[in-house]
Protein backbone atom coordinates (compact mmCIF):
# COMPACT_ATOMS: atom_id res chain seq x y z
CA UNK A 1 0.00 0.00 0.00
CA UNK A 2 1.18 3.19 -0.93
CA UNK A 3 -0.41 6.27 1.60
CA UNK A 4 -0.28 10.44 -0.23
CA UNK A 5 0.58 13.07 2.23
CA UNK A 6 0.39 16.42 2.21
CA UNK A 7 3.40 17.91 3.61
CA UNK A 8 2.64 21.20 4.07
CA UNK A 9 -0.55 20.77 6.08
CA UNK A 10 -1.14 21.60 9.63
CA UNK A 11 -0.03 24.20 11.94
CA UNK A 12 3.55 22.15 12.85
CA UNK A 13 4.05 21.38 8.76
CA UNK A 14 6.30 20.17 7.79
CA UNK A 15 8.43 18.94 10.78
CA UNK A 16 5.48 16.78 12.48
CA UNK A 17 4.53 15.24 9.09
CA UNK A 18 8.10 13.94 8.89
CA UNK A 19 7.96 12.87 12.59
CA UNK A 20 4.51 11.05 11.76
CA UNK A 21 6.03 9.25 8.51
CA UNK A 22 9.12 8.26 10.46
CA UNK A 23 6.84 7.08 13.18
CA UNK A 24 4.84 5.23 10.54
CA UNK A 25 7.54 3.73 9.29
CA UNK A 26 8.68 2.23 12.48
CA UNK A 27 5.02 0.73 12.78
CA UNK A 28 4.36 -0.55 9.36
CA UNK A 29 7.17 -2.06 8.05
CA UNK A 30 5.16 -2.88 4.49
CA UNK A 31 4.06 0.62 4.10
CA UNK A 32 5.57 3.31 1.12
CA UNK A 33 4.88 6.76 1.73
CA UNK A 34 4.50 9.80 -0.89
CA UNK A 35 4.95 12.84 0.54
CA UNK A 36 4.15 16.53 -1.75
CA UNK A 37 5.23 19.49 -0.56
CA UNK A 38 7.90 22.42 -1.89
CA UNK A 39 11.51 21.71 -3.26
CA UNK A 40 13.35 22.90 -0.54
CA UNK A 41 11.89 19.78 1.30
CA UNK A 42 13.18 17.16 -0.39
CA UNK A 43 16.84 17.58 1.33
CA UNK A 44 15.53 16.48 4.16
CA UNK A 45 16.98 12.93 5.68
CA UNK A 46 13.69 11.31 5.31
CA UNK A 47 13.96 10.96 1.84
CA UNK A 48 16.85 8.49 1.72
CA UNK A 49 14.73 6.42 2.67
CA UNK A 50 13.42 3.32 0.42
CA UNK A 51 9.39 3.65 1.25
CA UNK A 52 9.49 7.30 1.00
CA UNK A 53 9.15 9.18 -2.07
CA UNK A 54 8.97 12.97 -2.62
CA UNK A 55 7.16 14.85 -5.22
CA UNK A 56 7.53 18.63 -5.62
CA UNK A 57 5.19 20.90 -5.70
CA UNK A 58 4.93 24.86 -6.32
CA UNK A 59 2.06 26.02 -4.07
CA UNK A 60 0.61 26.06 -0.62
CA UNK A 61 -2.59 26.56 0.40
CA UNK A 62 -2.66 28.44 3.39
CA UNK A 63 -4.77 27.37 6.69
CA UNK A 64 -7.37 30.33 6.38
CA UNK A 65 -7.91 30.23 2.33
CA UNK A 66 -11.33 30.32 0.90
CA UNK A 67 -11.94 27.19 -0.57
CA UNK A 68 -12.77 28.39 -4.01
CA UNK A 69 -9.51 30.24 -3.99
CA UNK A 70 -7.46 27.35 -2.66
CA UNK A 71 -9.17 24.94 -5.21
CA UNK A 72 -7.13 27.46 -8.35
CA UNK A 73 -3.77 26.37 -7.04
CA UNK A 74 -3.78 23.00 -9.22
CA UNK A 75 -0.29 22.43 -7.91
CA UNK A 76 -0.52 22.83 -4.43
CA UNK A 77 0.45 20.08 -1.97
CA UNK A 78 -2.90 19.46 -1.19
CA UNK A 79 -4.54 18.79 -4.74
CA UNK A 80 -1.43 16.96 -5.88
CA UNK A 81 -2.14 14.35 -2.85
CA UNK A 82 -5.61 14.26 -3.11
CA UNK A 83 -5.36 13.65 -7.41
CA UNK A 84 -2.71 10.99 -6.56
CA UNK A 85 -4.94 8.86 -4.41
CA UNK A 86 -7.64 9.49 -7.68
CA UNK A 87 -5.24 8.43 -10.52
CA UNK A 88 -4.51 5.27 -8.21
CA UNK A 89 -1.20 6.49 -7.61
CA UNK A 90 -1.78 5.93 -3.97
CA UNK A 91 -4.58 4.54 -2.14
CA UNK A 92 -5.35 7.07 0.48
CA UNK A 93 -4.58 10.46 1.23
CA UNK A 94 -4.18 12.32 4.62
CA UNK A 95 -3.52 16.05 5.07
CA UNK A 96 -3.70 18.33 8.65
CA UNK A 97 -4.08 21.31 5.97
CA UNK A 98 -7.33 23.57 5.33
CA UNK A 99 -10.41 21.35 6.04
CA UNK A 100 -12.44 23.74 3.61
CA UNK A 101 -9.95 23.16 1.05
CA UNK A 102 -9.38 19.23 1.76
CA UNK A 103 -13.44 18.66 2.04
CA UNK A 104 -13.61 20.74 -1.64
CA UNK A 105 -10.82 19.12 -3.51
CA UNK A 106 -11.54 15.25 -1.90
CA UNK A 107 -15.42 16.22 -3.42
CA UNK A 108 -14.25 17.28 -6.74
CA UNK A 109 -11.69 15.16 -7.69
CA UNK A 110 -12.57 12.46 -6.25
CA UNK A 111 -16.21 12.31 -6.61
CA UNK A 112 -18.82 10.94 -4.23
CA UNK A 113 -20.32 6.96 -3.86
CA UNK A 114 -23.22 6.83 -5.65
CA UNK A 115 -26.01 7.36 -4.07
CA UNK A 116 -24.83 9.58 -1.62
CA UNK A 117 -25.65 13.29 -1.36
CA UNK A 118 -23.18 15.21 1.21
CA UNK A 119 -20.23 13.71 1.96
CA UNK A 120 -19.87 13.70 6.23
CA UNK A 121 -16.35 15.14 8.22
CA UNK A 122 -16.53 11.88 10.40
CA UNK A 123 -13.99 12.61 13.58
CA UNK A 124 -13.88 10.23 16.77
CA UNK A 125 -14.96 12.01 20.08
CA UNK A 126 -13.17 10.49 23.00
CA UNK A 127 -15.13 8.41 25.29
CA UNK A 128 -14.44 7.63 28.61
CA UNK A 129 -14.25 3.54 27.79
CA UNK A 130 -11.24 4.59 26.21
CA UNK A 131 -13.08 3.30 22.69
CA UNK A 132 -14.20 6.76 21.29
CA UNK A 133 -17.19 7.80 19.20
CA UNK A 134 -17.50 8.09 16.13
CA UNK A 135 -19.47 11.73 14.82
CA UNK A 136 -20.90 12.58 11.32
CA UNK A 137 -21.45 15.83 10.49
CA UNK A 138 -18.75 17.50 12.11
CA UNK A 139 -19.37 20.43 9.91
CA UNK A 140 -18.39 19.48 6.22
CA UNK A 141 -22.81 20.40 5.70
CA UNK A 142 -23.78 22.93 7.89
CA UNK A 143 -27.67 22.03 6.15
CA UNK A 144 -28.53 18.83 6.22
CA UNK A 145 -32.06 16.56 4.90
CA UNK A 146 -33.44 13.34 6.89
CA UNK A 147 -32.28 11.43 4.23
CA UNK A 148 -28.67 12.78 4.49
CA UNK A 149 -28.86 11.61 8.54
CA UNK A 150 -29.91 8.61 7.11
CA UNK A 151 -26.62 8.22 5.06
CA UNK A 152 -24.53 9.34 7.62
CA UNK A 153 -25.87 6.76 10.48
CA UNK A 154 -25.58 4.11 7.36
CA UNK A 155 -21.81 4.84 6.41
CA UNK A 156 -20.76 5.90 10.17
CA UNK A 157 -21.83 2.07 11.03
CA UNK A 158 -20.17 0.28 8.59
CA UNK A 159 -16.83 2.18 9.20
CA UNK A 160 -17.10 1.72 12.57
CA UNK A 161 -17.57 -1.95 12.07
CA UNK A 162 -15.05 -2.17 9.41
CA UNK A 163 -11.94 -0.05 10.74
CA UNK A 164 -12.76 0.43 14.12
CA UNK A 165 -13.41 -2.83 14.80
CA UNK A 166 -16.80 -2.63 16.56
CA UNK A 167 -19.29 -5.36 16.32
CA UNK A 168 -22.74 -4.49 15.60
CA UNK A 169 -22.19 -0.11 16.38
CA UNK A 170 -24.72 1.18 17.77
CA UNK A 171 -25.90 4.61 16.56
CA UNK A 172 -27.53 7.61 18.13
CA UNK A 173 -28.90 11.09 17.05
CA UNK A 174 -27.94 14.18 18.77
CA UNK A 175 -30.99 16.06 20.42
CA UNK A 176 -32.15 17.78 23.31
CA UNK A 177 -33.66 14.80 24.88
CA UNK A 178 -34.14 11.43 24.51
CA UNK A 179 -37.45 11.26 23.53
CA UNK A 180 -38.42 10.26 20.37
CA UNK A 181 -40.78 13.42 19.57
CA UNK A 182 -38.45 16.00 20.91
CA UNK A 183 -36.02 18.38 18.95
CA UNK A 184 -36.15 20.09 15.47
CA UNK A 185 -38.50 19.26 12.60
CA UNK A 186 -35.12 17.79 10.82
CA UNK A 187 -34.86 15.32 14.08
CA UNK A 188 -38.60 14.91 14.45
CA UNK A 189 -38.53 13.41 10.73
CA UNK A 190 -35.10 11.72 10.60
CA UNK A 191 -36.10 9.34 13.96
CA UNK A 192 -38.94 7.00 11.84
CA UNK A 193 -36.20 6.41 9.04
CA UNK A 194 -33.24 5.50 11.34
CA UNK A 195 -35.65 3.21 13.09
CA UNK A 196 -36.30 1.48 9.54
CA UNK A 197 -32.33 2.16 8.32
CA UNK A 198 -30.34 -0.86 8.36
CA UNK A 199 -28.16 0.00 11.37
CA UNK A 200 -28.85 -0.49 14.97
CA UNK A 201 -30.02 2.79 15.92
CA UNK A 202 -30.21 3.55 19.81
CA UNK A 203 -32.60 6.71 19.74
CA UNK A 204 -32.15 9.83 20.44
CA UNK A 205 -28.92 10.82 22.50
CA UNK A 206 -28.09 14.52 24.36
CA UNK A 207 -24.80 15.65 24.42
CA UNK A 208 -24.02 14.97 27.77
CA UNK A 209 -24.28 11.39 27.69
CA UNK A 210 -21.96 11.10 24.32
CA UNK A 211 -18.70 11.14 26.14
CA UNK A 212 -19.94 8.08 28.64
CA UNK A 213 -19.72 5.40 25.59
CA UNK A 214 -23.78 6.01 25.11
CA UNK A 215 -23.09 4.84 21.45
CA UNK A 216 -20.76 4.06 19.26
CA UNK A 217 -21.80 6.46 16.14
CA UNK A 218 -23.72 9.88 16.80
CA UNK A 219 -25.48 11.40 13.65
CA UNK A 220 -25.97 15.20 13.31
CA UNK A 221 -26.51 18.04 10.88
CA UNK A 222 -22.78 19.56 10.73
CA UNK A 223 -24.16 22.97 12.37
CA UNK A 224 -25.09 20.92 15.48
CA UNK A 225 -21.47 18.43 15.09
CA UNK A 226 -19.64 21.06 14.87
CA UNK A 227 -20.61 22.74 17.65
CA UNK A 228 -20.64 19.42 19.61
CA UNK A 229 -17.48 18.62 18.18
CA UNK A 230 -15.37 22.24 19.84
CA UNK A 231 -17.82 22.76 22.82
CA UNK A 232 -15.69 19.36 23.90
CA UNK A 233 -12.28 19.93 22.39
CA UNK A 234 -12.49 23.15 24.23
CA UNK A 235 -13.85 21.84 27.81
CA UNK A 236 -10.94 19.04 27.44
CA UNK A 237 -8.36 21.42 26.73
CA UNK A 238 -9.26 24.08 29.51
CA UNK A 239 -10.15 21.39 32.21
CA UNK A 240 -6.69 19.80 31.65
CA UNK A 241 -5.20 23.47 31.81
CA UNK A 242 -6.65 24.05 35.19
CA UNK A 243 -6.25 20.61 36.97
CA UNK A 244 -1.93 21.89 35.79
CA UNK A 245 -2.35 25.15 37.39
CA UNK A 246 -4.08 24.22 40.55
CA UNK A 247 -1.21 21.08 40.55
CA UNK A 248 1.35 23.52 40.61
CA UNK A 249 0.09 26.08 42.98
CA UNK A 250 2.35 25.58 45.76
CA UNK A 251 4.90 22.85 47.11
CA UNK A 252 1.76 20.44 48.67
CA UNK A 253 0.12 20.42 45.38
CA UNK A 254 3.20 19.43 43.66
CA UNK A 255 3.82 16.75 45.66
CA UNK A 256 0.69 15.12 45.28
CA UNK A 257 0.69 15.55 41.07
CA UNK A 258 3.71 13.82 41.42
CA UNK A 259 1.66 10.93 43.04
CA UNK A 260 -0.80 11.32 40.55
CA UNK A 261 1.23 11.42 37.69
CA UNK A 262 0.43 8.47 36.02
CA UNK A 263 -3.56 8.76 36.34
CA UNK A 264 -3.22 12.20 34.78
CA UNK A 265 -0.97 10.76 31.84
CA UNK A 266 -3.71 8.04 31.44
CA UNK A 267 -6.53 10.68 31.64
CA UNK A 268 -4.39 12.83 29.23
CA UNK A 269 -3.91 9.64 26.69
CA UNK A 270 -7.99 9.14 26.82
CA UNK A 271 -8.77 12.90 25.79
CA UNK A 272 -5.91 14.12 23.48
CA UNK A 273 -7.04 13.78 20.00
CA UNK A 274 -3.66 12.51 18.72
CA UNK A 275 -4.46 8.66 20.25
CA UNK A 276 -7.43 9.16 17.86
CA UNK A 277 -6.09 9.59 14.65
CA UNK A 278 -7.45 11.65 12.05
CA UNK A 279 -11.35 12.56 10.50
CA UNK A 280 -12.61 10.46 7.37
CA UNK A 281 -14.15 12.45 4.97
CA UNK A 282 -16.94 9.51 4.22
CA UNK A 283 -18.92 9.13 1.48
CA UNK A 284 -16.21 9.71 -1.64
CA UNK A 285 -14.68 6.85 -4.02
CA UNK A 286 -11.39 6.87 -2.27
CA UNK A 287 -10.04 7.17 1.61
CA UNK A 288 -9.46 10.42 2.47
CA UNK A 289 -8.29 11.33 6.47
CA UNK A 290 -8.41 14.43 7.50
CA UNK A 291 -5.78 14.99 10.27
CA UNK A 292 -5.88 17.62 13.65
CA UNK A 293 -4.56 20.99 12.09
CA UNK A 294 -2.42 21.18 15.28
CA UNK A 295 -0.89 17.69 14.97
CA UNK A 296 2.23 16.92 16.34
CA UNK A 297 3.70 14.12 14.96
CA UNK A 298 1.73 11.00 16.84
CA UNK A 299 -1.12 12.21 15.59
CA UNK A 300 0.01 11.92 12.24
CA UNK A 301 1.50 8.56 12.79
CA UNK A 302 -2.76 7.80 13.94
CA UNK A 303 -4.22 9.30 11.21
CA UNK A 304 -1.74 7.70 8.65
CA UNK A 305 -2.96 4.28 10.79
CA UNK A 306 -6.30 5.10 10.37
CA UNK A 307 -6.02 5.72 6.81
CA UNK A 308 -4.49 1.92 6.30
CA UNK A 309 -6.77 0.54 8.13
CA UNK A 310 -9.67 2.48 5.64
CA UNK A 311 -7.72 1.80 2.53
CA UNK A 312 -7.31 -2.32 3.27
CA UNK A 313 -11.32 -2.32 4.19
CA UNK A 314 -14.19 -2.65 1.69
CA UNK A 315 -16.02 0.01 3.60
CA UNK A 316 -16.23 2.56 -0.12
CA UNK A 317 -17.76 -0.83 -1.28
CA UNK A 318 -20.30 -1.79 1.62
CA UNK A 319 -21.68 1.82 1.77
CA UNK A 320 -22.30 1.51 -2.49
CA UNK A 321 -23.99 -1.99 -2.14
CA UNK A 322 -26.03 -0.77 1.18
CA UNK A 323 -27.03 2.75 0.11
CA UNK A 324 -27.63 1.20 -3.62
CA UNK A 325 -30.15 -1.99 -1.55
CA UNK A 326 -32.07 1.08 0.51
CA UNK A 327 -32.41 2.90 -2.37
CA UNK A 328 -31.72 6.15 -0.31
Amino acid sequence: MKIAIDAMGGDHAPMAVFEGVRLALAEFPTVEFVLYGEESLKEDSLFSHARVSFVSCSEVILGDEEPKKAFRKKDSSLLQAVTAVKNNEAQAVVSAGNTGAFMMTGTLINGRINGIDRPPLSPILPTKNGKGVLLLDAGSNMDAKPEHLVQYAIMGSIFSEKVLHKSKPTVGLLNVGTENKKGTKLTKEVYPLLEASPVHFVGNVEARDIMDGICDVVVADGFSGNILLKSIEGTASTLLSMMKDEFTSNTRSVLGALLLKPKFKALKKKMDYAEYGGAPLLGLNHPLIKAHGSSNGLAIKNAIRQAIDFGNSNVITSIEETIKKEGK
